[in-house]
């Protein structure tokens, strides 16, 4: 049997921790045989439903709530119950590298009990070392608090994987900044993009998950401790923060593309000032030849046994006259 589920049981003096199956602990879980701990059941896939229904019913959950579990929509929201709290929301993890298109998202839901918070990941994914860490290591406060404050500890890592995403958005940009003043291309414009992409996305989950942090900081329910609640005022805060860096990163792209935009168009004016120069020199030659070109009987420099080497002679000196006069004005050096 894989190990896709973990029971983490501890209270201030001890913790143990169990790995087995979704159907194992469908059968096993009974957070009632030890009222003075705190049980942390955490899944790893959702594709086991029929275990997952198992428990849920033993635990009295309400339908519909089971069915949503399993709904594929990426969306925050709570519910309260007279005996338990059910919330999801929707992680995000970085992705190393300026060639990630999308985020690293997944939902997780949890069910939050008098003494059990039960979570529910999509997939594999280690969203919470710190807080196993604090279990195990007996940090913080964590072992002589209730489930509630276990909640606050896990969604604090999701919201701290959010500002990891932000913190690699920002190293991409810092990135993508450079390769544009060494040698921009049209790639860096869809870099840039992916990148706004990226920012967008983040924005729409850590909008909700605000929302949710200001619901918990209000709600009324004896499973959510009074005195806990500030914590989650806390994570609130963050939220706002991260906001506010969300959108100053989307400011650092758009001037990346406007820095793009901005050489280009430097390029482009010194590739029409040589283009220019070329032209002012050539007219007044092609003029010469034009005349000269015509070929009338009574034109008497045709007759002229040096006339064509004074037409170069000439043609010489009008170049030379304006090559001097375009460098004297500064139109013939490189703009740096």
């Amino acid at each position: 049997m894989s190990e896709v589920a973990q029971l983490y049981k501890y209270n201030f003096d001890a913790y143990s921790l169990e790995k087995n199956s979704e159907d194992y602990f469908a059968d096993s879980f009974n957070p009632t045989e030890d009222m003075n701990s705190t049980y942390w059941l955490n899944f790893h896939s959702m594709k086991n439903k029929e275990a997952i229904i198992k428990l849920c019913d033993k635990l009295c959950i309400d339908k519909i709530l089971q069915e949503d579990l399993f709904e594929p929509e990426k969306r925050t929201r709570l519910e309260e119950y007279s005996d338990y709290v059910y919330f999801s929301i929707v992680s995000a993890l970085p992705k190393e590298g300026l060639n990630n298109f999308d985020l690293k998202k997944e939902r997780i839901s949890f069910i939050i009990g008098d003494n059990y918070l039960i979570s529910f990941q999509e997939k594999p994914s280690d969203h919470f070392p710190t807080v196993r860490e604090r279990i195990e290591y007996k940090r913080g406060k964590i072992r002589y608090k209730g489930p509630d404050f276990l909640l606050f500890r896990m969604l604090e890592a999701i919201i701290d994987n959010y500002s990891e995403v932000v913190e690699e958005i920002g190293v991409n940009i810092e990135l993508l900044d450079k390769i544009v003043l060494r040698d921009p291309k049209s790639e860096v414009l869809r870099k840039v993009e992916w990148e706004k992409r990226k920012l967008l996305d983040l924005r729409k989950i850590v909008f909700p998950m605000k929302d949710l942090m200001g619901q918990l900081d209000r709600v009324e329910n004896e499973l959510i401790i009074e005195d806990n609640i500030h914590y989650f005022r806390e994570l609130k805060d963050t939220c706002y923060g991260l906001i506010e860096e969300i959108e100053a990163k989307k400011q650092m792209l758009d001037g990346v593309a406007n820095l793009y935009y901005a050489i280009q168009g430097q390029r482009m004016n010194e590739i029409m000032k040589v283009l220019t120069v070329t032209s002012a020199i050539f007219i007044p030659l092609t003029f010469v030849v034009g005349v000269y070109g015509m070929n009338f009987e009574n034109m008497p420099e045709l007759s002229s046994k040096y006339g064509y080497f004074i037409i170069w002679g000439v043609m010489i000196l009008i170049t030379a006259a304006l090559v001097f006069i375009f460098w004297k004005r500064g139109w013939l050096k490189r703009n740096t």
